[in-house]
């Protein structure tokens, strides 16, 4: 069992580093008064727990049937194959209209089912910035119509990609990295219960220490690569153990637009989203890192600060990481 999700807090008070947020969400449902709510912040700060921990304590046993989650980045990834084989889509999904179409349908559907013992229900998306434009306009509407019963929770590590009409009806909450030393405190607690486990490995102190310092705040990485050091006993180089792989599928990106090949770049590229879960602005830092590393070109850091810029204020970041790519290969060629 990965140990990110034995370890998931499962009430607000095992939740660590996000205080001014918890305390907010801990007066709401004590009223039992929620407001739409917009969540921010980089993977593995408690967004998604948090989300978990509200409905548990407004519902207790009840949660799961008062809580609606969409994970957009499946739906609007995946497409239309992804609602033919989500069991919970199944039933409402229309094979011969549009993905947009079919997610207001459904989201239409599950925003009108009366709540159970409650005066409202909970809609989240988790990954919101994946939500296009139109279905941000869509769900700005059923947001209007059905706001006596449902309360909307946007999740997002984007903030910038949700149009203002959203934004606008949701109370902002942002989750800040996780404090190095509150996450090493963390980590010694986990090491401590899983120490006397058969097949686990010592991890000692100055080893906990470089973890902290490679998740840069991100406390889900942080407890992945000790799960990794104690289970595999192994204790390389954990900068190029945590970014091996990424740093592996960029370098093949570069090597790609220099032949020329855009698409098996931009593909190669949009595994890194789809597969590994990184965000637009965390591929945008693993090229920067690479382009600082191999070359030394002013045209590709212009393009490079130019698409920064965009990302400010883009709904589509594969359409902007596309853009990136042609620029950098226009250099090579």
């Amino acid at each position: 069992m990965l140990w990110t999700e034995k370890y998931r807090p499962t009430s607000f008070e095992e939740i660590i580093g996000q205080k001014p947020v918890i305390s907010h969400l801990i007066a709401f449902s004590n009223e039992m008064s929620v407001p739409h709510l917009l969540m921010t912040g980089q993977h593995g700060t408690g967004k998604t727990s948090a989300i978990q921990c509200l409905a548990k304590r407004l519902y207790c046993d009840n949660w799961q049937l008062n809580t609606s989650i969409f994970q957009t980045a499946d739906l609007f990834l995946q497409g239309k194959i992804y609602l033919e084989q989500d069991e919970r889509y199944m039933h409402l999904y229309q094979k011969q209209e549009s993905l947009l179409t079919n997610f207001k349908y459904i989201t239409k559907s599950y925003a009108a089912m009366r709540p159970l013992d409650a005066k409202f229900k909970l809609m989240v998306f988790e990954d919101a910035h994946n939500l296009t434009h139109e279905a941000q306009q869509a769900l700005r509407r059923i947001m209007e119509r059905t706001s006596n019963t449902c309360r909307f929770i946007l999740s997002t590590t984007n903030p910038s990609a949700i149009i203002p009409a959203i934004s606008s009806r949701c109370l902002p909450l942002f989750f800040t990295p996780i404090d190095g030393s509150l996450m090493q405190r963390h980590l010694i607690l986990i090491r401590q219960k899983e120490g006397s486990e058969p097949g686990i490995h010592r991890c000692d102190d100055d080893y906990l220490d470089l973890i902290v310092q490679v998740s840069k705040g991100d406390l889900r990485r942080a407890i992945m690569l000790l799960q990794l050091c104690m289970q595999s006993g192994k204790k390389g180089d954990l900068t190029v153990m945590e970014q091996s792989e990424t740093e592996t599928v960029t370098a093949g990106v570069l090597t790609s637009l220099k032949k020329g090949d855009l698409q098996t770049a931009k593909r190669d590229l949009e595994s890194l989203m789809i597969v590994s879960g990184l965000s637009g602005r965390e591929v945008l830092s693993e090229i920067r890192t690479m382009i600082r590393r191999e070359y030394n070109h002013p045209e590709i850091a212009i393009a490079l600060a130019e698409a920064d810029a965009r990302f400010e204020h883009c709904n589509n970041e594969f359409i902007q990481l596309g853009s990136l790519l042609t620029d950098i290969r226009s250099v090579f060629i």
